[in-house]
């Protein structure tokens, strides 16, 4: 008897050290283009894996305009987009899966008290002699069940379930950074505006003196009627772009106002004309683009969400053993209930091996396999998409600063035919016609220069942006 229960332990101790194996495949980031330097400062590398780096950092990267009124709004933005607080919900569900998961690793304990009156049959055949015909029965039963995670589909289930939770959660970062990001490209498109607008005013106001002149020379005989009706048709067309850009200003902050979580209803912002240069933004060096932008983060946590499911997949093929346990306490008298003689148990195990299934787990374990294929291109797909992304910005920058620069000379230029053939009609050597083509040039030529400006600004937060602002792969969750 004690050689059997000696061989009944070492069995159950040889299965219970079985549990810390787990099948399936160890999982590896696979590898991404990243090339040594972006194209402005190299070539092309070939595929790397990437390098965790922690030294690009920006925090509050909107801070780096310093534009309080933008800071304000960020901050308004990242607290009240209603479209965060979906995803943050959706990571709280991820995360719950997590412990679900977990929860498997465990055995299973319940309890079912239960209170019954019987009755038999005074002509029940069956009765036996001496037994009472009515009676109690008090029961308070405990069961254990518990299935070992022998081949580690469990734990496998939660590296699955874990990495989904940081792909949420990574999801959720790059929700923030985009909404944030489309905050400041709004943000600064309205302020582009107003450089239009205040370039209008300014127009509105020489048109108006320009038109007064024009009218008190017609007085005198010094001009004729159509020079007067050409700069009223002036002084109208500016005053006319000025309204169409009332229009688009009231959409923009409208937009402003969703992203911030308020009703567009009364919401306004001051007019602040934009003004300065873009702030010098350092790109690193492109493997640390792997690290910082959330969205790849998140492809590359559901390729290992796959690879995990794959050892579930293969764990299919062994048995899967039930251990359990049951026992408590049962009398006809509650007074005897906790006699040592009313107790009563039961111990099982139980395997069960499926033998034939028609190539069914042979599938399974063929789809995962195709599922995690299917992921790690993505998430490449995902690595070249951001890299394009980055470069677009960077050439963009580097092209609208030398268009810029060549703009300014025009302006200048345009600006100095203005004030001469301005002066020559104030003295009566040139017609208004000569007047109003120069003013009009003059106009044409700024806006053009206040577009690149606002261009170079968008530009810029689109490249910190593509950078990933300041996200970084250490703020994933542990679990």
């Amino acid at each position: 008897m004690r050689a059997k229960q000696s061989f009944a332990w070492a069995a159950l101790a040889l299965l219970l050290c079985a549990a810390g194996c787990s099948v399936g495949p160890k999982y590896q980031r696979p590898s991404a283009p990243a090339p040594p330097a972006y194209s402005q400062n190299g070539r092309n590398g070939d595929w790397k894996h990437a390098k965790p780096s922690d030294a690009f950092n920006r925090g509050s990267w909107w801070s780096i305009y310093g534009d309080q009124q933008l800071n304000r709004l960020e901050l308004r933005c990242a607290s009240s987009n209603l479209n965060l607080v979906a995803a943050a919900d959706a990571y709280e569900q991820a995360h719950q899966m997590v412990l679900i998961a977990k929860s498997s690793l465990y055995p299973s304990v319940g309890i079912g008290p239960s209170l019954s009156r019987s009755r038999f049959s005074r002509t029940n055949p069956l009765l036996p002699p001496n037994v009472p015909q009515t009676f109690w029965d008090f029961l308070i039963p405990i069961s254990i069940s518990w299935e070992p995670d022998f081949w580690g589909s469990i734990h496998r289930q939660i590296q699955s379930n874990q990495a989904n939770a940081q792909a949420s959660a990574a999801d959720l970062a790059n929700l923030r950074l985009s909404l944030q990001g489309l905050l400041a490209t709004t943000y600064l498109q309205l302020r582009g505006v107003d450089l239009q607008a205040q370039l209008l005013r300014h127009t509105i106001l020489a048109d108006q003196n320009t038109l007064r002149l024009t009218r008190q020379r017609f007085t005198v005989g010094l001009d004729n009627r159509s020079d007067v009706e050409q700069a009223v048709a002036q002084l109208q067309q500016a005053q006319a772009e000025l309204v169409d850009l009332g229009v688009q200003r009231a959409q923009q902050e409208h937009a402003i106002a969703v992203l911030i979580g308020v009703p567009a209803t009364g919401f306004h912002l001051a007019a602040d004309p934009l003004t300065g240069d873009p702030p010098s933004i350092p790109t690193g060096i492109p493997s640390e683009l792997l690290q910082r932008r959330p969205d790849i983060a998140s492809m590359e946590r559901r390729v290992a969400a796959e690879n995990a499911l794959i050892g579930i997949a293969q764990a299919a093929y062994y048995p899967s053993i039930m251990l359990g346990a049951g026992g408590g306490v049962e009398s006809d008298q509650i007074s005897e209930l906790m006699h040592k003689g009313s107790t009563t148990w039961v111990g099982s195990l139980s395997a069960n091996e499926v033998i034939y299934d028609a190539g069914r787990r042979k599938a399974q374990v063929a789809a995962i396999l195709a599922q995690r294929r299917q992921a790690v291109a993505l998430y490449r797909e995902q690595v070249l998409s951001a890299f394009r992304e980055v470069e677009d910005q960077l050439s963009a920058l580097r092209v609208l600063a030398q268009e810029e620069e060549q703009q300014q000379q025009v302006v200048r230029a345009a600006t100095i035919s203005t004030q001469l053939s301005d002066e020559r009609f104030h003295h009566g050597l040139d017609n208004y016609l000569m007047v109003l083509t120069n003013q009009t040039i003059e106009l044409q030529d700024e806006q053009v220069e206040a577009n690149l400006l606002t261009r170079r600004m968008l530009a810029s937060a689109t490249l910190i942006i593509s950078l990933g602002g300041g996200w970084n792969v250490s703020q994933l969750p542990s679990n």
